[in-house]
Formats: structure tokens, C-alpha cells, sequence
């Protein structure tokens, strides 16, 4: 893969964090630009980029059908939108760029998987993507979990944990922090939910491998590698 040129409008500096944090694990190089849409496009006229991303208040998507209009006239990006739950209703994605959208309260993994298939359509996974612990390959761009070759059959939940967990070894999360960046900043389930899903994930990866996933008592759950 090689890399990739990311702009990124937004006027919400959480947001802009966040993404800041997911695009660094990727092949690309990002530009910031806190200002209305179509004047941060105006502001960086002349450069190309490969994907744009846009959003994250009702006012940051103001003027996406004019932009979709002169992103593909210029050089035709693909377009990311991350928008508010309450803002779907009114929500127009563009017909003639590349897209994908996500809300606000979406968990990090589903942000990733969603930037790196705009970012690399139909591509490979790299050596990046994948991480392995002992007989388990965990591949980030397919989010599928293998152990001695044979796919395991995880929900989307089940394998959204285990991830955020292989990939922040070594560090203990409680159940509301795990409810929280895996689940959805606005998710509002009991934490039971969080055990649950551990069991499960235990009794699927097996005795030998569910040992990583260790229980840290009155504090929540940690992988060990």
C-alpha cells in the first residue's frame, strides 16, 4: 500500500482528535482545517487529496451538495461523513464521489475499518493489518479472527472487543470505559453487556488463547500478550 493525502473538516476539536488518533495508524498524511466546508476547500485550493472527511455538528455539513460538485470537478475524492444522529434525517450523500458515512457515537474500529476501505478500495491488507498472537491472526482490515488458519465466527461486537483489546495490551479497561470505545460514546446498556460479550469471546477463542483475557477483579478486563 502507499500512502495516502486526508483532509479533514471539522469544527468540533473532539472529533478532530479522534480522528487525528485513527488516521495515524494508517499509510497517510492528514490536513486539519476548522472552518466551514467550502471555505476550507477554497483555503486549500491547488492541493489533492484522496479522501475528504467532513463533520461532526449540523453546521460542518452545511454545503455538501456545492462541495460534492467541485470535489469532483477538481479531482474527485472519496468523502467521508461523520454526522450526528439527530442530523440523519436531513443527511444527502453524494452520487457522484465515493462515500461512506458514520454518526457521532460511532465506536472507533467501525471508524477505521470504514477509512480504510475509502482509502484503499479493493487493496490487500498490509503486514500492518494484521497482528498474531501465538495461533490467532487478528486482521484489522476484514475484522476477521483466525486461530491455526480457521475463521472463527465472531458477531460484529465479539470481534470489535477482542481488537480494541489485542491492540491496548497489557492495560486494564473498566466496563464502562470498554462501553464506551468499543460500544459507542452514547451507548447507554448496563455493563453486564460487557461480560457477556467476554464469555463469549472466551469460549470461542478457546482454553489456551482466552487465557490473555484476563479479569482484573472490581476493575474490568485486560489483554496480556
Amino acid at each position: 500500500m502507499h500512502r495516502r493525502s486526508v483532509l479533514v473538516v471539522t469544527r468540533q476539536p473532539e472529533l478532530a482528535h479522534r480522528l487525528r488518533g485513527l488516521l495515524a495508524g494508517m499509510d497517510a498524511d492528514a490536513r486539519f482545517v476548522a472552518l466551514p466546508l467550502m471555505a476550507a476547500l477554497q483555503e486549500c485550493a491547488g492541493a489533492e487529496f484522496d479522501l475528504v472527511v467532513v463533520g461532526g455538528d449540523r453546521g460542518s455539513l452545511e454545503g455538501l451538495p456545492e462541495a460534492e460538485e467541485a470535489l469532483f470537478r477538481d479531482f474527485a475524492p472519496a468523502l467521508f461523513v461523520v454526522v450526528p444522529p439527530e442530523s440523519l434525517a436531513a443527511l444527502r450523500l453524494p452520487v457522484r464521489l465515493p462515500h461512506d458515512f458514520v454518526t457521532t457515537s460511532a465506536p472507533d474500529l467501525e471508524c477505521q475499518v470504514r477509512l480504510h476501505q475509502l482509502l484503499w478500495p479493493g487493496e490487500e491488507a498490509g503486514s500492518t493489518d494484521f497482528v498474531r498472537v501465538g495461533s490467532l491472526t487478528l486482521n484489522l482490515a476484514t475484522y476477521q479472527v483466525k486461530v491455526e488458519g480457521a475463521t472463527l465466527d465472531f458477531t460484529y461486537l465479539e470481534y470489535a472487543l477482542l481488537a480494541f483489546l489485542i491492540t491496548h495490551p497489557g492495560r486494564t479497561y473498566s466496563r464502562d470505559a470498554l462501553l464506551r470505545r468499543v460500544w459507542g460514546f452514547e451507548y447507554y446498556g448496563g455493563s453486564r453487556t460487557v461480560d457477556v460479550h467476554v464469555r463469549r469471546v472466551r469460549a470461542k477463542l478457546g482454553p489456551e488463547l482466552a487465557q490473555h483475557l484476563e479479569t482484573v477483579r472490581g476493575v474490568g478486563y485486560l489483554w496480556s500478550s
